[in-house]
Parts: C-alpha cells; sequence; structure tokens
C-alpha cells in the first residue's frame, strides 16, 4: 500500500481558511515601513502627459538643479585690493 505524500510546507493550497491565519489580518501593516522607505512619486496627470518616460522626467529634474545651483551660486566679490592700490 501507497502512502499519500501529503502537503509539503512550501506548497500552495488551493483554499485557506482564516483560521490558518493564528495572527489575523491587519490591514496596511506594512504601509508605515513601506511609505518611509519608498521613493516613489505620483505626478499630477497633467505632468505626467508632458513625460514620455522616467529618463525624461530625470533629465529635466537634473537640468532644473544645475540651472538653480548655477543661479544661486555666491559671485566672486573683490577683496578690495585693487582700491587700495589705486589710492597709493
Amino acid at each position: 500500500m501507497k502512502k499519500d505524500k501529503g502537503l509539503d510546507k512550501d506548497e500552495l493550497r488551493a483554499e485557506y481558511k482564516r483560521s490558518d491565519f493564528t495572527g489575523g489580518f491587519v490591514r496596511g501593516k506594512y504601509a508605515k515601513r513601506l511609505k518611509e522607505s519608498s521613493n516613489v512619486i505620483v505626478l499630477r496627470p497633467e505632468v505626467a502627459q508632458a513625460f514620455p518616460n522616467e529618463e525624461a522626467v530625470n533629465n529635466a529634474l537634473l537640468t532644473l538643479i544645475d540651472i538653480a545651483n548655477k543661479a544661486t551660486r555666491p559671485t566672486k566679490r573683490s577683496t578690495g585690493s585693487t582700491r587700495n592700490r589705486a589710492s597709493q
């Protein structure tokens, strides 16, 4: 007589019952952790229509960052040494 193999612990069943899960179900159990560790950004529909793909969005944002950095860099100021030379 052959023995029935039974289910492996790694094998999924066709159906599950709530009693199979002793800890119960918690809605949004991992939502906070996912929100903290995720870098997903949702664009407004009108913004998303302006860009064909994620590379276009990244290029546009990098260009904007570059322009902002150039516009806000402190300018070189004179040390006043030319004024002192003129008066000598």
